[in-house]
């Protein structure tokens, strides 16, 4: 299963990866961001709002908060300076969560109200709604080089083993 350890990696790939992907995406006019260009959110804007609307909708079950989403392609920023500045609060408190996180916690079990899949109320291992919270970020990640090649826009190297050391030296001590 997951660690905190593996959390905390994930967190720091997942800020290196988005702090990436929103630099390529600035490149372009608001426009081209927000045209559709087929992908599963429509566009590049789109796609990465979902991140964020998961992402957030993923910690406020963790916290047992209300997270305010009422679905999964709700537009939370139309602004993309507004959606970028956003995306860094989030990933610090994604941050936050998995620096705090404790065996006992990931051992444990999440209930929580489901958006998808028909909602309804369910309850998961805490452990595997970590690795879905990561894994959605990287499948969503994925699908936003696409358009972005697609626009002349290269998002560079998305390999976690890539991760440079300013990005996991907090965690390993290098």
């Amino acid at each position: 299963m997951i660690s905190a350890d593996d959390c905390r990696y994930f967190a720091r790939y997942n800020r290196w990866q988005n702090e990436r992907l929103y630099v390529a995406a600035a490149a372009l006019p608001d426009g081209t961001r927000k045209r559709s260009m087929g992908a599963f959110f429509k566009s590049i804007h789109g796609t990465l709002n979902h991140l964020l609307v998961g992402d957030r909708l993923w910690l406020a079950r963790f916290d047992g908060e209300p997270s305010g989403v009422t679905a999964l392609d709700q537009e939370l920023y139309s602004d993309f300076d507004e959606l970028r500045r956003q995306r860094g609060c989030t990933d610090d408190r994604i941050d936050r969560r998995v620096a705090a996180l404790m065996a006992e916690r990931i051992e444990g079990w999440l209930h929580f109200r489901r958006l998808s899949g028909g909602g309804g109320e369910t309850t998961l291992p805490t452990a595997l709604c970590l690795m879905q919270m990561f894994n959605h970020q990287t499948l969503h990640r994925g699908q936003v080089t696409t358009p972005l090649m697609q626009c002349g826009i290269k998002p560079g190297v998305t390999d976690l083993s890539m991760l440079p050391a300013e990005f996991t030296s907090p965690l390993f001590g290098r």
